[in-house]
């Protein structure tokens, strides 16, 4: 098994889903993982208006030390950014290093119905899904890159999406998305001068908490959310890890390539969609 021990590690956006699962890979291979939301505790609901979605930062902490990992919830809104920087300022206070930062935070509009065309969607939908998502990794890979440079290590990991290439959801998503890969590659030569790696991982249909609620998904045909924590694990044990930086990978791409499978011991199916 990969050992992160002594790894300092940020999940953004923890409270459940992806997020959730990236940060119990990164905690049960060893790491100290700092995980955000806005929701500290199960009494509050996190989301969007009337989403009823289970999840919280000590719901996903208690889980992390169940398995005997370590973790801190901080409670963050990605929107605000002297809530972002004081992250990191705790984070560099109390470990003195940043070795893995994971953008994973994104805020989902209160419909998102792929049939609405954008002219009928609320002008508000470029707000939710740009400025959590997409400007929000990019303040988080600002702090975190003074912190990696320094040290002359790291890796920060995207958490993007085929929307980066094709239609999903809706017209802004796949701005973002986009968006989002172009900051991995742009990003990438400055970053790697100073030894730190920077990639996007495209997970393709995610057991989310969400997706279990949605009416026809054929659940036999999704990755759990912690395959994707498992290929971010694989990279940031990677010794080579530079030699991807500034590309997307699938997380099927890189279970082929580490040699790793889902919790139920599958290989999920691969995307039809590759990055470009």
């Amino acid at each position: 098994m990969d050992d992160l021990s002594g790894t300092v590690a940020v999940v953004t956006g923890a409270s459940r889903g992806i997020g959730k699962g990236c940060a119990l890979e990164l905690a049960a291979a060893g790491a100290t993982v700092y995980v955000t939301a806005r929701t500290m505790r199960d009494d509050h609901v996190d989301g969007a208006e009337g989403d009823e979605l289970p999840g919280s930062l000590e719901a996903t902490v208690a889980e992390i030390e169940r398995e005997g990992g370590r973790a801190v919830g901080v409670q963050c809104d990605h929107a605000e950014d002297d809530q972002v920087a004081a992250l990191f300022d705790r984070v560099e206070g109390e470990h003195g290093r940043l070795d893995v930062l994971v953008n994973n935070a994104f805020r989902v509009p209160e419909q998102m119905d792929p049939r609405i065309p954008f002219w009928e969607t609320p002008i508000t939908d470029w707000d939710a899904l740009i400025d959590v998502g997409t400007r929000s990794a990019y303040v988080a890979a600002h702090h975190a890159a003074q912190r990696m440079v320094e040290a002359g290590s790291g890796l920060i990991v995207n958490v993007s999406s085929a929307g980066a290439v094709r239609f999903f959801h809706h017209l802004v998503y796949g701005i973002g998305k986009e968006a989002l890969d172009r900051l991995t590659k742009d990003a990438a030569r400055p970053l790697g001068e100073h030894g730190v790696a920077i990639v996007s991982i495209w997970p393709f249909l995610v057991r989310t908490e969400r997706v279990e609620q949605m009416p026809g998904v054929d659940l036999a045909m999704t990755e759990s959310p912690r395959f994707v924590g498992k290929g971010i694990v694989a990279m940031a044990s990677d010794p080579e890890v530079l030699y991807r930086t500034g590309r997307a990978f699938t997380t099927h791409t890189l279970a082929v390539e580490y040699g790793f499978v889902d919790v139920d011991g599958t290989l999920p199916p691969d995307q039809p969609w590759e990055p470009r």
